[in-house]
């Protein structure tokens, strides 16, 4: 186990070290000038331009910048936003924890919710409520989260006016303590409710699948020969083998937790990392943007090898050290 490991946490360490080389080239290459944007349309001044460039070390050549960048990513020093003049690393400290409450409220509801669905209607193959649930699955899987969101937003928030469509809290209001989670609560349910209902389809389809997978095998059916009950085939053995598929789907799931939520952040107006990764997009902030894709790049491989490690332990048929 201890060589996989080692193994899998190089493997992680130079595919964080590729992402960085590849989104250092492609920011680089992209169209647009973040000193046009601090000077403006109107302003052209080849002075300040200079002072700009100079300041912010672009006007480096390419090897040099890239050396630069990567050692003080290295180190942990994201560098200062362009568009913000403020530490990047700071920025994303600010952003992070509500990116990580709505993306971890969406992973374990959905996990729980579609897991459980899906090993209902397997139970229940070919019922009214099984082609009932499942013909809804498909329907939400096919729908684009922008857009279930902005249709909850018309629903609820503007015909109804049930639940607030933008933020994280009431600013107005000013709620402390008790009154100000549940004001952050009830900023949440929209936005989580968009994001559970695009992610649950495909726990509930893999859920399904694998149950009836493994109640096919041929052991399955020389346990029913044996007299054992249908409860204790099923949380013994069925349940037991059919789960590792929802597992690593659960392990992707967390690693993308941070790009995940980005398009539906943006439709709530939710203050979080995809808000800043879209305006360091339009505005060609190099650092935000090296800044945020690493930790998503890090976060990805974390999670990853994690899951890889919990298959050991869930399955012991896995061994990693042959």
């Amino acid at each position: 186990m201890s060589k996989y490991i080692l193994r899998r946490l190089f493997s992680g360490i130079l595919t964080i070290l590729m992402v960085f080389v590849l989104d250092f080239i492609i920011i680089k290459a992209a169209p647009g000038d973040p000193v046009r944007t601090i000077m403006g349309k109107e302003t052209d001044d080849p002075e300040l331009r200079a002072a700009l460039m100079e300041k912010y070390g672009l006007d480096k050549p390419f090897h040099v910048q890239f050396v630069s960048q990567l050692k003080n990513m290295l180190r942990g020093d994201f560098g200062n936003s362009i568009i913000y003049n403020r530490s990047v690393a700071d920025m994303i400290k600010e952003r992070l924890p509500a990116t990580l409450l709505l993306g971890l409220v969406d992973c374990i509801l959905a996990l729980i919710i579609g897991t459980a669905l899906g090993i209902f209607c397997a139970r229940r193959d070919g019922s009214f409520i099984d082609n009932f649930l499942s013909s809804i699955a498909y329907t939400l899987d096919a729908m684009p989260s922008f857009w279930l969101g902005l249709m909850l937003i018309i629903v609820f928030s503007s015909r109804l006016n049930l639940l607030p469509a933008q933020g994280m809290e009431n600013v107005r209001e000013g709620y402390e303590g008790f009154r100000h989670t549940l004001d952050v609560m009830e900023h949440m349910v929209l936005p989580v409710m968009t994001m559970v209902l695009i992610t649950m389809p495909g726990y509930f389809r893999i859920a399904k699948s694998s149950i009836q997978q493994v109640t096919s095998e041929d052991f399955i059916t020389t346990l029913r020969s044996t007299g054992m009950s249908e409860k204790m085939i099923f949380s013994k053995y069925i349940f037991k083998n059919a789960i590792l598929p929802t597992v690593t789907m659960f392990g992707i799931t967390l690693a993308f937790l941070v790009t995940g939520v980005t398009l539906v952040e943006i439709v709530f107006s939710w203050p979080g990392t995809g808000r800043l990764t879209l305006t360091a997009i339009n505005q060609r902030d190099y650092p935000t943007l090296m800044g945020v894709y690493m930790v998503m790049s890090i976060s990805v491989a974390v999670v990853m090898v994690l899951v890889d490690i919990a298959y050991a332990f869930l399955d012991p048929r896995i061994r990693y050290d042959k």
